[in-house]
């Protein structure tokens, strides 16, 4: 069997027949090519099964099937640009008040400029990663049914164990579908029973049950919090992303969620995690040793995860101007990311988590294009806690938080404030907790606003900015603006169909079944 490429020109084609190609991993998922075997084989030999569950979080960390990104799983984009979370970054970060990105690499700079259109190539390249992950999960799920692992003879613990990944693949399709729910709204739905047919397209609400669904199917058969490898999917990650579903259940589906939202932040609170003393060490390159704070990360390690996406990109990225490489124990900046002032504004200058390069660099941002303008913000480093550089200088080995107590406790803190129950003291405390680690001054009381401000402070460039500001009616109205929103200097209020993307053209094309997104 080759290795399969998602072509963008024939996804409803692609998603009726993909197999998955095998992987071997070494030490957390770490991935290496083997030979050419057939999927009725591979799944015959539980050997293979840890392998073939490391293709999957594979999607997340890569843009392709060899190292630097090469072989990409999509194609007409370059593998690098490709990366899941390289994408997740630019379409949920830079279309905010937290980064502008000088480059002028074909549709990038409609980001910011909140001008993106259907043939948007970074738009249409996330939409089909997306789609390219759920294929991978939707054939491990299918080769790992009940019926299919009794007749290929797997048992016992090893039953078990199966049972336990089929679990995991199905959290990280329930997570490609959330990023759907989330960025595109009413979408094509394929899993591992779609065959013959082109997807038919399901809407924002109904998606959202399938996902929830999904993570509470997935929950049973997941392992206890913190009982699995590092770097994989247990209960406690679907719980926090159970939490993030309900928080924005008013978006996609109408309803109010805040009381779901407190039990499952509950739930994970209650698993064993704590806070990290330290903020900057939940951004450094060993941050997987001795991090209780971190829930499921994205894990890279510069020798075999080289990508140009991931941590990688958020490093070399965001150096440039009179900024020292080496500092970021790397080999070289690219001059791509600062921030806007209404970032910068948001933190009291004793704040650890407001971190700029200011030497340099005005606060303004009169050109886009000019790295020079506006604040460089300093988060992620290839720098190890003892000072140590990564093991490579060019590859960042710094792993990606997805999930962590830090936006649990903000979570919670909100659905108290929204009507959802719990305590208000509580959340009081665990918002103080979060401010005494940054060596930010505590406060008395709390309400939205100063939460939105808050998870944009402990969350930054972790790609939750633009579905906080649409919960809170501030992504394309007028409520808030920022440099540069809507291609204005001072910012100006776009038309709200922007609050998802679009489908892509050639899905259209192909695919009768679709309706483009209102706006588009």
């Amino acid at each position: 069997m080759k290795n399969i490429k998602i072509k963008n020109i024939s996804l409803a084609v692609a998603m009726l027949g993909l197999s998955l190609t095998a992987n071997s991993c070494t030490d957390d998922l770490r991935q290496e090519p083997i030979t050419e075997i057939t999927a009725a084989s591979l799944y015959k030999d539980f050997g293979n099964y840890k392998n073939l569950v490391a293709k999957l979080y594979g999607g997340l960390a890569v843009g392709g099937q060899s190292g630097g990104d090469g072989n990409g799983d999509i194609a007409d984009i370059d593998g690098g640009f490709s990366n899941y979370m390289r994408l997740l970054y630019i379409m949920n970060v830079i279309t905010t008040d937290e980064a502008v990105i000088g480059w002028n690499d074909g549709t990038l700079p409609e980001f910011h400029k909140m001008t993106w259109t259907p043939a948007n190539e970074f738009n249409n390249a996330m939409y089909y990663r997306l789609y390219t992950e759920i294929a991978f999960c939707n054939e491990f799920i299918k080769n790992t049914t009940d019926e299919m692992l009794g007749q290929n003879g797997i048992s016992g613990a090893n039953l078990d164990e199966a049972k336990a990944m089929r679990a995991e693949a199905r959290f990280l399709r329930a997570q490609a579908y959330y990023h759907l729910l989330d960025m595109y709204g009413n979408v094509p739905m394929v899993d591992e029973t779609t065959f013959g047919t082109l997807p038919k397209q399901i809407n924002r609400s109904a998606l959202f049950t399938f996902v929830e669904s999904e993570l509470k199917l997935a929950e049973s058969d997941l392992k206890a919090p913190r009982s699995n490898e590092y770097g994989r999917a247990d209960k406690a990650a679907a719980w926090s992303l159970l939490a993030r579903l309900y928080l924005n259940a008013k978006v996609y589906n109408n309803t109010e969620r805040y009381s779901d939202v407190i039990e499952n932040c509950n739930k994970v609170i209650a698993a064993g995690y704590s806070i990290n003393p330290s903020y900057e060490k939940l951004f450094l390159a060993d941050n997987h040793i001795s991090n209780p704070e971190n829930i499921f990360s994205v894990v890279y390690d510069g020798q075999y995860t080289q990508t140009n996406g991931g941590t990688t990109f958020l490093v070399h990225a965001s150096i440039g101007g009179s900024m020292v490489p080496a500092a970021f124990g790397v080999n070289g900046g690219w001059g791509g990311i600062r921030t806007t002032k209404a970032f910068v504004q948001k933190f009291q200058a004793n704040d650890l988590r407001g971190r700029f390069h200011t030497a340099g660099q005005t606060l303004e941002i009169n050109d886009l294009a000019n790295f020079n303008d506006g604040y460089a913000f300093i988060k992620y480093k290839n720098i190890k806690s003892n000072g140590q550089a990564g093991i490579h200088d060019n590859w960042v080995e710094t792993d990606l938080p997805v999930y962590r107590l830090a936006d649990v406790y903000l979570m919670y803190a909100e659905a108290v404030l929204r009507g959802g129950g719990g305590n208000s003291g509580t959340a009081l405390g665990y918002v103080n907790a979060l401010r005494t680690r940054a060596n930010a001054s505590t406060v008395s009381s709390i309400d939205l606003n100063f939460i939105l401000d808050e998870r944009s402070r402990e969350l930054s460039w972790e790609m939750t900015r633009r579905s906080d500001l649409i919960r809170f009616g501030k992504f394309t109205t007028s409520a808030y603006l920022w440099p540069w929103k809507g291609n204005v200097k001072d910012g100006v209020a776009v038309a709200d169909y922007r609050n998802i993307f679009p489908i892509p053209n050639n899905d259209l094309v192909v695919n009768y079944n679709l309706v483009q997104n209102p706006g588009y």
